[in-house]
């Protein structure tokens, strides 16, 4: 049995679903659910760990993008448009968080074996293509560029990106986290970060080479798979799918002492995007 198999059939999951409870809360707090979930997974006080989740007209930047030299007008961008802007405590780009998009965080112990960066790359690109067995053997992972936060696994269909991959180690635990567009268009997605990104650099030449956007290269699964292609279809076969890859899931919320873990990890990522913000 290779890793990725491995890790993909523990003898069970433990599943937490945030994909209607976090339409109304802010993003800020699935960072420090995730952050948790590493640290619990991490240390074995938690079986592996499954959350989906999703938010409302969210813009997660990241700390490149806090250093455009006129990100104040790009907030202020956002903000006029009904969008929420917040810094993400993990590596990468600006995204695009909103109620066609489905987060899914898969949260794993290195416990016993190290798993190196690419490995946590696999399991998700495996996970994703377990869960869209009609498109599995079309879905490819390398940099889509032109994309929003371009990255060698970034997953597309002939060419047009429609989910990203990205990782988050914490206490001997590893959060690795994929946005899937499932319904709405891609190439809007896209023109609004195209958006946030000539407002915040205003001309400007920088050291940094922030993606030039190119909205075409962007879609989401129902405009790729020319169907219709729901979070909550995605969600239910997530649920499907864990009940398949193990011998059961558990769908306990945090407990106990996972409470107050959580309200360490919330308040240290409050303050931190807090503190980027400011001044803006």
């Amino acid at each position: 049995m290779d890793l990725t198999t491995e890790l993909l059939q523990p003898p069970s999951w433990r599943f937490i679903d945030q994909s209607v409870s976090g339409l109304g809360r802010s993003a800020l707090e699935s960072f420090a659910m995730d952050d948790t979930l590493c640290h619990l997974v991490g240390q074995g006080m938690s079986a592996p760990a499954v959350r989906t989740w999703v938010h409302d007209r969210t813009v997660v930047l990241g700390i490149q993008d806090h250093r455009l030299p006129f990100i104040g007008d790009a907030v202020s961008l956002l903000e006029t448009n009904g969008w929420r802007p917040i810094v993400r405590n993990s590596g990468g780009l600006a995204v695009v968080l909103d109620p066609g998009v489905l987060n899914i965080t898969i949260a794993l112990t290195e416990r016993g074996r190290p798993i190196d960066i690419p490995a946590g790359y696999e399991v998700m690109l495996e996970f994703v293509r377990l869960l869209l067995p009609e498109a599995a053997d079309r879905i490819e992972a390398y940099e889509i560029v032109g994309s929003y936060c371009p990255g060698s696994y970034d997953l597309s269909i002939g060419g047009r990106k429609f989910a990203g991959i990205s990782q988050r180690r914490l206490r001997g635990g590893i959060a690795v986290q994929v946005y899937l567009c499932a319904g709405g268009s891609g190439a809007e997605r896209a023109e609004l970060i195209r958006d946030v990104y000539e407002t915040g650099l205003n001309g400007e030449k920088t050291k940094f080479q922030y993606p030039s956007i190119r909205p075409e290269v962007m879609a989401s699964l129902t405009e790729l798979l020319g169907k219709p292609v729901t979070v909550f279809e995605l969600n239910t076969r997530v649920q499907q799918l864990l009940h398949a890859l193990s011998g059961g899931v558990d769908r306990t919320l945090l407990e106990g002492e996972e409470v107050e873990l959580y309200a360490k990890y919330l308040k240290r990522v409050v303050e931190r995007n807090a503190k980027l913000l400011e001044g803006i």
